[in-house]
């Protein structure tokens, strides 16, 4: 509750009038005052200065006025105590709206606990049926806060800011109330519907169709709030307003980033499921046993229709079938051939040595349309762990005589099957068996429909789902979006300015947003020892420090990134098959592990130095995309550790916002990590 300030009563202004001149009056005997009269007002028609009983000056001499001062004394306590008068009602109004409007900030959190709920996939039939007392609580609120009073102590030093705090949370949760929650309601009551996948496991695409403008109202409402209270400056409030409006400014948002997902969802998947018509796509099944940026090696290609919300596989091939090219596919650029080598352009499994999904996918469907000779819509990518978080909502699938469970999988398919089977070509094969049992898992209709949204909401949070369309329209939306993976975004495109909760305040002296993928630095993993032995490192990148009090220029902040790696294989390592223990020539004994580090830079932004433990270490230096890149090859013999640490400016992230870097998601960690301020 927001402190109550009386406020100060102002000076009254001086009472009192000059006499009029006029002829000068016969003295006239006056008895002495007596000194135990008091002062009484002078009644309706008497004449100014007499009272009951007092002698003075006979009523038909009007011109005489009466001692001047004690009139003036009198004016003033008049005019002084109507002032106090008007104050004290002020205060004591100011008081009660206050009290009405402090409970906003209580009623904030019921608001966010079911925004949070609803999106979450908790009951919204209870959040239905209290929804209309919620919302007479908030506007109640919202009515106290914006009172032509409360409005005008805002002006007042100290008590101001805190009063504008409670008003603007009010007036944002009122919002979110009124557009945001019956959207969530309508969400929650969509994924519920039996009827939004049918018992075939197609979708009823006309349900999302309805649902997307009052989610893309809820979307816009929730994100200007958002930015309302993002802006709120809580270094000048009381600890009591302070500590819920910050509460109030994050889950406003998180809630923001949620039901931006939902309104691109509800637009993009009619389209892109064949409402308008078939579509063709592929699916890239990456292979996290040797790492790629985007997560892994592609380990086979699949080609599946989709057509009124139905999903059929039409077409599976190996990376074998994709033989290389003797040219890129399509024209590289010189920062593209200096960072990556042709090999980006040749093989279909290094089309993901770069961390910009659009350019593999880009890549990628060039190759198939040569080799296979069909176009395709768009490319969909998805590393292992994104397929155990689908077989925990499926249930188990058989693939090669082989029963694989959502604990099960990663062991199976990236160590046993090596093991097993010892010819590349038969571990290929099985790779893609289990990609087919999984799609036709998802696409026949098993598994829970909330279970399967929760799982890929969790896949593309962690950065381990990654989807293009071929159609621009679609693709600017997806751009913006963690699943669109656009790390390179250039000026002007979609991601380049992410428009996301606070943007306007996220903006620096860099120019660029902090919270888009341009304005984020990356680290990412190529493994470099053409080999399957990353199923036994663990990878784990931090943001170890933030410097942003001490800026090395106006906008920006120095970053240091923490990469720490452990190799763990079996004893036995040297004894698996070559493909697995790799052929690249590293300079190591069998089992040894090589992995090329490629660190990125914001656009402008500087890495000022990479240390390896304690010791400066360098690396092949290039840039791309306006990003200083810096590639250093990292040696690992089992049971070795390595830790570096690399400094590179960022933009500044505004007063308690954060920083996003991106990495290559692996077995261990996910595709993204977080980092604030730290002096």
């Amino acid at each position: 509750m927001t402190p109550s300030v009386e406020p100060e009563p102002g000076s009254a202004p001086e009472a009192g009038a000059a006499a009029q001149p006029g002829p000068a009056p016969q003295p006239v005997p006056v008895p002495p005052p007596d000194p135990a009269a008091q002062p009484v007002p002078a009644a309706d028609g008497a004449a100014p200065g007499a009272a009951d009983g007092a002698a003075g000056p006979p009523p038909s001499a009007p011109d005489n006025p009466g001692p001047p001062r004690r009139r003036r004394l009198r004016r003033t306590l008049l005019v002084a105590g109507v002032v106090l008068l008007v104050l004290l009602a002020a205060a004591g109004w100011l008081a009660s709206r206050a009290a009405q409007a402090a409970d906003g900030l209580t009623e904030a959190g019921a608001v966010l606990a079911d925004l949070e709920n609803g999106l979450a996939g908790g009951d919204v039939g209870a959040l239905a049926d209290g929804l209309p007392g919620l919302q007479e609580d908030t506007a109640r609120a919202r009515a106290a806060a914006s009172d032509p009073v409360w409005r005008l102590a805002e002006h007042l030093p100290w008590a101001g800011p805190n009063l504008t705090a409670v008003r603007t949370v009010a007036v944002a949760v009122d919002d979110v109330a009124t557009d945001a929650l019956p959207a969530v309601v309508e969400l929650g009551e969509l994924v519920a519907d039996p009827q939004v996948r049918r018992a075939d496991g197609s979708l009823d695409l006309g349900l999302f169709v309805r649902a997307a403008p009052a989610l893309d109202r809820a979307a816009t409402t929730t994100r200007a709030s958002a930015a309302a209270v993002g802006a709120l400056d809580t270094a000048r409030l009381v600890g009591r307003v302070a500590g819920p409006v910050t509460q109030v400014s994050d889950g406003l948002a998180t809630a923001a980033d949620a039901l931006g997902s939902a309104s691109d969802a509800a637009r993009l998947l009619p389209p892109m499921l064949g409402a308008d018509g078939p579509r063709t796509y592929l699916l890239l099944s990456l292979n996290s046993a040797e790492l790629r940026s985007a997560g892994g090696i592609v380990g086979a290609v699949a080609a599946f229709t989709a057509d009124g919300g139905a999903i059929r596989l039409v077409d599976q091939r190996s990376t074998r079938d994709l033989r290389p090219l003797d040219e890129p596919v399509l024209p590289l650029t010189d920062e593209e051939l200096a960072v990556h080598t042709d090999r980006l352009g040749r093989w279909v499994q290094n089309a993901v040595l770069t961390p910009d999904f659009p350019r593999s996918a880009e890549l990628v469907s060039a190759m198939w349309a040569r080799t296979v000779g069909t176009p395709v819509d768009g490319v969909l990518a998805m590393d292992p762990v994104a397929v155990a978080y689908l077989l925990d909502a499926t249930g188990p699938v058989e693939a090669g005589g082989v029963e694989l469970t959502a604990d099960t999988v990663l062991d199976v398919l990236l160590r046993e099957a090596y093991v097993r089977l010892p010819v590349v070509d038969e571990a290929d094969a099985f790779y893609a068996d289990v990609a087919s049992a999984l799609f036709t898992a998802v696409s026949s209709g098993r598994g829970d429909t909330r279970a399967l949204l929760d799982a890929l909401v969790r896949a593309s949070d962690e950065r381990r789902v990654r989807v293009w369309s071929a159609h621009p329209d679609e693709q600017d939306r997806l751009a913006r979006t963690s699943l669109g993976a656009d790390f390179l975004a250039r000026p002007g495109d979609a991601a380049y300015a992410v428009e996301l909760p606070g943007a306007e305040t996220a903006r620096t002296g860099s120019g660029v947003d902090t919270r888009s993928p341009a304005g984020a630095p990356g680290v990412f993993l190529n493994d470099g020892s053409a080999g399957k032995l990353d199923f036994f490192l663990t990878t784990d990148l931090t943001v170890e420090e933030l410097r942003c009090a001490a800026p090395p220029a106006p906008g920006w902040a120095t970053a240091v990134l923490r990469l720490d790696l452990a190799y763990d294989p079996p004893g036995d390592i040297a004894g698996y098959p070559e493909y697995v223990t790799g052929t690249a020539d590293t300079g190591l004994p069998v089992g040894g592990l090589a992995t090329n580090v490629t660190v990125y830079a914001p656009p402008g932004g500087r890495i000022l130095d990479q240390r390896l433990d304690d010791a400066l270490v360098g690396g092949l230096a290039a840039t791309e995309q306006e990003r200083a890149v810096s590639t250093l090859t990292t040696r690992l013999l089992p049971g070795g550790r390595a830790t570096y640490r690399v400094t590179v400016t960022v933009p500044a992230p505004p007063v308690d916002g954060s920083l996003d870097v991106w990495t290559t998601p692996t077995l261990t960690s996910p595709g993204v990590v977080t980092g604030t301020c730290t002096d």
